[in-house]
């Protein structure tokens, strides 16, 4: 309890001019005896003993210190069981008081402050900073930290999880913004890293192996509860947080590590080097950046690889979304091999498809042929691929056919004139008149054409010409015939 210099003084003069015991000062001026014994030895004067009275416990102190003795770390909770069975009858709360004041304390440990010579280490770990929503999909923002531990340059990079991949896609990364990389690689025990750990003994990731390989570093495995060993990416984190992160708006991942990229080369590089605080971390770097080791001709591979095979739909699931395929390789192992932008199916050694990649959840990325394939090979799929349309144009069309369906009108009809009105008055207008249909319980295609004429009539816009060509007849090729023989049939001729 911390007391202010007048409350200090009239306990010095009620003790010395007054006479007042400590008890006196303590209850007068509303304080604990405690207090008033501190500020009297700060004064000079010895701590007065109090007499103690007996207590219950007292005869088992002895058992209670030799066991504490023996076991520093055991709990008051099963020392008083232990106490209870000898015959304590005293209750849990003074037990336990007593426990704290005889258990033994742990000297604080001292560290040493660990230097480094340039060139020689990095740290590398990864931080959480919370969820970002892409699509229907809720994705973890994971954050890429590596940095020098001479000149504390830092790499940033933010990713959606943290994955092997995205871990050798950080490494990768690091290494080419700093166009080197140092001897050894320090990691707290990740997954990534370190796969199984006893005493000395570490097992490491053997992809971590296979990139330690082909840059020649050497990956170390910090010690458990050894703060200053990895103190600087820790640091670096805390920084990250509050410099960069704290109050920062993007649009997208990219958005953000474009903007992290321009904070490490900019303010981060600008800071004061902890090393040596007459350089800046950008000119510490540009001292560090000759000792660093040269790097290989090319870089590591950093793709995703999975074996996936497609059902029967012609599709792949890869990373929470489906990825069309030709029909005519469902049933079969295939190989998906990814990186953060596009997506490539493979079959033996043979590209059969390749997409944009998708970071949403239950989404359908197509290629149109393929769709369009399976659709001609199989005349009865038409209708399931109007629906489909149907529900991309508007949400609402789902809603539509039940009500439709329901009011006995069928189904193949329906969705032939729904998107033969597609085709003539487009997305947006079909979408709004399919809503103002349902509205009024008219879930039928002639209404929806009503209001689209109604609505064209009001705006004084002529009728629509469309022509709607068949999918399936756009595949195909007519030769024109040669007309010329059927022009002499009707000449005259000599007998």
């Amino acid at each position: 309890m911390a007391i202010d210099k007048e409350v200090e003084a009239k306990i010095l003069r009620y003790h010395f001019v007054e006479q007042w015991r400590i008890g006196t000062i303590a209850t007068q001026l509303g304080i604990h005896h405690g207090v008033v014994d501190r500020v009297l030895a700060h004064a000079g004067l010895p701590k007065i003993e109090r007499t103690s009275r007996a207590s219950i416990i007292d005869p088992y102190l002895p058992f209670i210190i030799e066991t504490l003795h023996e076991f520093p770390k055991l709990t008051a909770v099963r020392l008083y069981e232990m106490a209870k069975q000898r015959g304590f009858k005293g209750g849990p709360s003074q037990f336990r008081q007593r426990i704290s004041e005889l258990r033994p304390r742990q000297l604080p440990e001292a560290y040493l402050r660990l230097k480094t010579f340039p060139g020689e280490q990095a740290q590398v770990d990864w931080g959480h900073f919370g969820h970002i929503q892409i699509g229907k999909a809720k994705r973890p923002l994971m954050a890429f930290v590596m940095v020098l531990s001479w000149s504390r340059q830092i790499f940033l990079q933010f990713y959606l999880n943290q994955q092997m991949e995205n871990f050798l896609r950080g490494h990768v990364g690091a290494f080419e913004a700093w166009q080197g990389l140092p001897k050894i690689l320090l990691y707290d025990n990740l997954k990534s890293a370190v796969l199984e750990r006893q005493g000395q003994a570490i097992r490491f990731h053997p992809t971590l192996l296979d990139l330690a390989s082909h840059y020649h570093f050497e990956p170390r495995a910090a010690a458990p509860a050894r703060g200053n060993e990895k103190g600087r990416v820790e640091r670096a984190i805390r920084y990250i947080r509050d410099n960069f992160f704290a109050g920062r708006h993007y649009q997208s991942v990219e958005d953000l590590n474009r903007q992290a990229n321009d904070w490490c080369q900019g303010v981060s590089s600008d800071r004061r080097c902890p090393e040596d605080t007459d350089l800046t971390v950008r000119e510490a770097f540009l001292q560090e950046q000759p000792s660093l080791l040269a790097l290989p001709d090319t870089p590591f591979n950093t793709r995703e690889q999975k074996q996936v095979k497609a059902q029967k739909t012609p599709y792949v699931r890869f990373d929470l979304n489906d990825y069309s395929i030709p029909h005519t390789q469902v049933q079969k192992p295939l190989t998906v091999n990814a990186c953060l932008k596009r997506v490539r199916i493979i079959d033996g050694e043979t590209l059969i498809a390749e997409h944009p990649r998708s970071f949403s959840k239950g989404e359908q990325i197509e290629n149109e042929q393929h769709i369009n394939a399976l659709w001609l090979a199989k005349t009865n799929a038409k209708i399931h691929r109007g629906q489909d349309r149907l529900s991309q144009v508007s949400p609402l069309s789902e809603a539509f056919l039940q009500q439709s369906l329901e009011r006995g009108h069928p189904l193949k009809g329906t969705v032939n004139r729904l998107n033969q009105l597609i085709d003539s008055y487009g997305s947006s207008e079909f979408h709004s008149a399919v809503e103002e249909a349902i509205k009024q319980q008219s879930a039928y295609a002639e209404a929806v054409q009503q209001i689209l004429e109604q609505r064209r009539e009001l705006r004084q816009q002529p009728p629509p010409i469309a022509v709607s060509v068949p999918e399936k007849v756009k595949h195909y090729h007519v030769k024109a015939a040669k007309l010329e023989p059927y022009d002499k049939l009707g000449e005259s001729t000599d007998d």
